[in-house]
């Protein structure tokens, strides 16, 4: 993916956004008329639980507080692009106004987009940047997010760091936030580590992530590398798996998403860091921007722009990651409201959840 030039909306300036967009609440006037369907495309379920534990219900949640005509109508690829496209069709068959859509692979959505517009279905770009000349974008800050993980990984490993051999497990080739994920971890890593002795993609799924730390150890030896960046927490959990089958739990292994598994990994050691997005301004910003467009109402007003690889000026949103260390947890998703203390601290990490000062009762 070439490089984008972006002006970041972060912050308060996200929430005025947001506030911005839910002023002008619920238009019922002929402009609102019609089908008021809103489509909604997520890409998987395995690898990341966020989807459909946090991404959808949060998005139907703000869609319908903005827009009591309005509807959500949803389909998830579960991985397979040719899947999501069928859907994406369905989507069009039934005149959907517009579109939030999380691509599998962001590559080959440019024909789509365009027959999109042709129909008068305008499409925005949720989480992933979606190829063609989408309506507008929501996502995070994704090389932030990569540089995010890098320091987590030189923070876990201290003193250690320059004279470290790093085992790196990407997303996947197909995913244009992988490649700026990877691109901001090399950024944070490369001259502060001794190499990058493996570098993989793990296709965003934990069984192959598992067998490129396998292949890793086959070629550097069990004790060839001290750390491993991943790129997300499923894959995280699975290269943490095969560590341990390898007789290694001295490694420090990075991930994302915040997911819950990943947070009590955290707390017990097993995991360094993942960082956290705060899923609920990126999505009712999404919802937001949706609603407008339903409405017919210019997004540009209220976004900032990215330009994309073929120089589309795109209305846009990129949040900022925050990183989350077992020093950090209660401060970061326990204090933001994504989990309880009671979710987190079941009677097995109970102890692990009072060392690390986590308030609550469990």
């Amino acid at each position: 993916m070439n490089s984008m030039t972006r002006r970041l909306v972060i912050g308060t300036a996200a929430v005025s956004m947001t506030m911005s967009l839910a002023a002008c609440g619920d238009d019922n006037s002929a402009s609102a008329s019609g089908n008021q369907a809103i489509g909604l495309l997520l890409p998987e379920r395995a690898s990341s639980t966020r989807y459909e534990a946090f991404d959808k219900p949060l998005i139907e949640a703000a869609v319908t507080g903005q827009c009591t005509k309005c509807s959500i109508d949803y389909a998830n690829a579960d991985g397979d692009e040719k899947t999501q496209k069928q859907q994406f069709d369905a989507l069009l068959a039934r005149k959907v106004k517009v579109i939030l859509l999380d691509p599998v692979n962001a590559a080959v959505t440019a024909p789509w987009v365009d027959e999109a517009a042709k129909k008068g279905t305008k499409v925005i770009a949720y989480d992933r940047l979606a190829a063609g000349k989408v309506a507008a974008y929501i996502s995070f800050d994704n090389q932030r997010t990569g540089e995010l993980q890098g320091q987590g990984l030189l923070e876990a490993l201290g003193p250690k760091a320059s004279n470290a051999e790093i085992v790196m497990i990407n997303g996947a080739e197909t995913d244009p936030n992988a490649a700026d994920f990877k691109t901001g971890a090399h950024r944070a890593l490369d001259g502060k580590v001794k190499r990058i002795a493996y570098e993989q993609s793990g296709e965003w799924k934990p069984e192959v992530a598992a067998a490129k730390v396998n292949e890793a150890i086959s070629k550097l030896g069990k004790n060839g590398f001290q750390a491993v960046y991943s790129a997300n927490d499923g894959m995280a959990g699975a290269i943490i798996d095969a560590l341990h089958k390898a007789g290694r739990t001295d490694v420090p292994v990075g991930g994302q998403d915040a997911s819950l598994d990943a947070v009590r990994r955290i707390l017990t050691g097993e995991q360094a860091y993942t960082i956290y997005k705060p899923y609920q301004p990126e999505a009712e910003a999404a919802a937001n921007m949706a609603v407008y467009l339903v409405k017919g109402i210019d997004v540009t007003s209220v976004a900032s722009t990215i330009t994309d690889s073929g120089d589309n000026q795109i209305p846009s949103m990129l949040l900022s990651p925050v990183v989350v260390t077992k020093a950090k947890v209660a401060e970061t998703v326990v204090a933001a409201g994504l989990y309880k203390a009671e979710e987190i601290c079941s009677p097995q990490f109970a102890a692990a959840c009072r060392a690390a000062n986590i308030p609550g009762s469990y």
